[in-house]
C-alpha cells in the first residue's frame, strides 16, 4: 500500500470506511497534541463529504466547519479560503473525499492541498477515502499528510449483504509515529494511538483477497487512468438520455488522476 499510494507507512487495523475515518482523525489529533497544540480542533469538511466524516471529527474531539460546493459539485475553493483564513489560529485538518460523495473528481484538489500547506504547515490534511483505481500519484509527498482507502470499493473485497468492510488508512513521515497500536500485539507507531479494532490488523484474511488482486494486476495495471478515463466517458454517454447526472465534472484526464 505504501508502493501504491507514495506515502511512509499503513495501518491495516480499521476494518470499515469510517473506522479508517476515525484512525486517520486520531491520529491528526495526537499529532497537534504531542505538539502541544491542543487549540487546534478545527476540521474543515466540505458539504459534499459523506455522513461519517463530521461524525467521525466529533468523536476525537474535533469541531466540524463545512465548505461550500459549486454547482458543479466541487469544492468552492474561495470559500475553502475564507474558511481557512478565518480559523487559521485554531485549524486542525482539512477532510476530503476524493472522489467525491457527489460522483466528482475536485478540480482544484492539488490547490486545496498546496493552500492548506503553504499558509498553515502546521495543520494536516486528510483524505478521508480514495476510490478510484490506480496509483494515488498526488497523494504522498508534501500534498496530503493520511488518506484511508475502502478496500471494499477499490481493491475488490465484496461489500454488502453483511459483506466485510476494510479501511486501512495510510500516513507520510510526520504521522507515522502515530498510528493505531494494540495491547497486546506489537503494531503501530512509536506513540500510537489506541487500538481501533480488536484484531491488530484488520481482518487479516480478508486482506489476503486484496493482496492477491494487487499482485495478479501488476505494476503496470495500477496507471489506469486512462482506462478509468474511457470509462467515465462511455457511462456518461450511455445514461445522459435515460437519466439526470447531476454531477459530471472534467473528464479530460488531467482531473481523473
Amino acid at each position: 500500500m505504501c508502493k501504491i499510494t507514495g506515502f511512509t507507512a499503513c495501518s491495516l487495523q480499521p476494518t470499515s470506511g469510517a473506522q479508517g475515518e476515525y484512525a486517520g482523525l486520531l491520529t491528526i489529533r495526537a499529532y497537534h497534541l504531542d505538539r502541544g497544540d491542543q487549540h487546534r480542533v478545527i476540521t474543515l469538511i466540505p458539504s459534499s463529504g459523506h455522513g461519517t466524516n463530521p461524525a467521525s471529527a466529533v468523536m476525537v474531539g474535533m469541531d466540524v466547519i463545512v465548505v461550500k460546493c459549486d454547482e458543479q459539485g466541487n469544492i468552492d475553493i474561495e470559500d475553502w479560503c475564507s474558511k481557512a483564513e478565518q480559523y487559521k489560529d485554531t485549524l486542525s485538518a482539512l477532510m476530503v473525499t476524493y472522489p467525491s460523495t457527489h460522483g466528482v473528481f475536485e478540480e482544484g484538489i492539488r490547490e486545496i492541498c498546496e493552500i492548506i500547506h503553504q499558509n498553515w504547515r502546521s495543520c494536516v490534511h486528510g483524505w478521508s477515502q480514495h476510490e478510484c483505481p490506480g496509483r494515488i500519484d498526488f497523494a504522498g509527498s508534501d500534498r496530503a499528510d493520511v488518506c484511508h482507502l475502502n478496500f471494499h470499493k477499490t481493491f475488490a473485497i465484496p461489500h454488502g449483504g453483511g459483506g466485510p468492510g476494510m479501511g486501512p488508512i495510510c500516513v507520510n513521515d510526520k504521522l507515522a509515529p502515530y498510528l493505531p497500536g494494540h495491547p497486546v500485539a506489537t503494531t503501530g507507531g512509536s506513540k500510537g494511538v489506541y487500538a481501533v479494532s480488536a484484531a491488530p490488523w484488520g481482518s487479516a484474511s480478508i486482506l489476503l483477497i486484496s493482496y492477491a488482486y494487487i499482485k495478479m494486476l501488476g505494476k503496470i495495471e495500477w496507471q489506469m487512468r486512462p482506462a478509468m478515463l474511457s470509462e467515465c466517458q462511455l457511462y456518461e454517454s450511455k445514461t445522459e438520455k435515460s437519466y439526470k447526472i447531476l454531477y459530471t465534472g472534467k473528464m479530460d484526464g488531467q482531473h481523473m488522476r
